[in-house]
């Protein structure tokens, strides 16, 4: 297992693949394609058509014109234009092999920390296990620069480097896991559950552990769309250090995540503009994560302020924000990254199990008799820990009503899960 974890970081770090992706600096969905492959651990090759100069007689060779960038070349044979991550994934054979049609003992929707250590755990335990995951391993986690506060690991540990590791645990045990598939749809028919894909196909399980997390919170700016992944940034990884190295930077919120990416990409930007909503951070982030923000002399905390307004062509160029005196003012600002409040991602359950007020699941003791009389619960006694109003369905980590928002509750709210889906499955 070691020697071929380190044969894949080598391969990995020399870019020695069957992936060439050819794009710009300056494109979002070339932006998005380098983290796709970047965060599922596929080696890959990258050559920018605004910097390499051999890049041209490339694209004639495989008859694409730049207008079409990014492409990625498969193989060396299949040349895809502007794919999607779906599309990349069945190119390079993510998913061959798992047969669609079998009823597993637990099906885990979402490969967050929560989802990975349950299939860990489950698939340790002898059961059989298929993971789906609508992106990459590591959920929001995954895009984490640094973690400092988790058990074991005293000089920190990068999310993708967590998550890449709890994925090929979860492999070595059995677990089945299936990338760039999304959960359209929570199927409960005749006592019988399954998880319908976006493509129509349902997985049919004896239990269901849901475990989609939550996303960032999108400001409601009017062209915020435009700029995702030229000037507007959800994460902050390598990747997105290296579009803005030497400038300034917004970075938008006061939890945990903020303050990471305000530390780490204050080691290559000029400025760091960290704007918080509240009157501090206190309330929502952890100490030593605010006293190394106090200590680093490029970073800026602007309290009670919000970004107004985006302004750009093809790139962001200008962001204007509202202070705490409500002066609206311009700054010529590139680059900015967004991590602020969460929302729950449980549309696809379409109502199937109880949520709360803001669209998070409730499990054991928040289930109240009225969510159980409205979803029928059929059974004798009252709901698991971690059991939605569905029996034998089973909610972890950020998606869960009341969840600490943490690594390592997800992670043991995960593993907690597996004893109760034994007890659901022996009854």
């Amino acid at each position: 297992m070691r020697a071929f974890i380190h044969r894949r970081v080598a391969v990995i770090a020399q870019g020695i693949g069957d992936v060439l992706l050819i794009g710009s600096v300056g494109s979002g969905e070339t932006l998005r394609i380098k983290q796709f492959l970047t965060r599922n651990g596929h080696p890959f090759k990258y050559l920018d058509l605004d910097r390499d100069a051999d890049v041209r007689q490339l694209l004639d060779r495989f008859r694409v014109e730049p207008a079409d960038i990014p492409v990625v070349i498969c193989r060396g044979e299949a040349v895809l234009k502007n794919p999607s991550n779906q599309e990349i994934a069945d190119c390079l054979g993510f998913n061959k092999g798992i047969d669609y049609t079998h009823r597993r003992d637990v099906v885990i929707v979402g490969a967050g920390p929560a989802g990975l250590a349950a299939a860990v755990y489950a698939a340790s335990e002898g059961l059989d296990v298929l993971v789906i995951e609508a992106s990459s391993p590591g959920g929001q986690a995954g895009s984490s620069s640094r973690i400092e506060n988790y058990l074991g690991f005293p000089t920190g540990i990068s999310g993708r480097e967590l998550a890449g590791r709890a994925y090929a645990q979860a492999q070595k045990f059995g677990a089945e896991v299936m990338i760039a598939k999304g959960a359209a749809e929570l199927v409960c028919e005749n006592n019988a559950y399954g998880v319908r894909l976006d493509d129509t196909v349902t997985i049919p399980a004896r239990t269901v552990v849901i475990a989609t997390g939550a996303r960032y919170h999108r400001p409601s700016l009017e062209n915020l769309c435009q700029f995702e992944g030229a000037g507007v940034y959800y994460n902050a990884t390598f990747m997105e250090a290296q579009l803005c190295e030497g400038d300034d930077v917004i970075v938008v919120g006061g939890a945990n995540s903020a303050g990471q990416a305000a530390l780490f990409l204050s080691q290559t930007v000029r400025h760091v503009h960290l704007l918080v909503r509240s009157s501090g951070l206190s309330a929502s982030m952890s100490r030593y994560l605010i006293r190394r923000i106090e200590e680093t002399p490029t970073i800026q905390v602007k309290t009670k302020t919000e970004i107004v307004a985006l302004e750009g062509t093809e790139h962001l160029e200008r962001v204007q924000w509202r202070d705490s005196t409500g002066a609206v003012t311009s700054h010529d600002l590139k680059h900015v990254f967004l991590m602020t409040g969460a929302d729950a991602n449980t549309g696809w359950l379409n109502g199937r199990v109880a949520l709360d007020a803001k669209g998070f699941i409730k499990t054991g003791r928040d289930l109240t008799k009225e969510d159980l009389a409205a979803a029928r619960w059929p059974a004798d006694r009252s709901p698991y820990l971690l059991e939605t109003s569905l029996p034998g369905v089973f909610a972890v980590g950020d998606v869960r009503c009341g969840s600490v928002k943490r690594v390592a509750s997800a992670v043991g709210e995960g593993s907690i899960a597996v004893s109760f889906v034994h007890r659901a499955l022996a009854e």
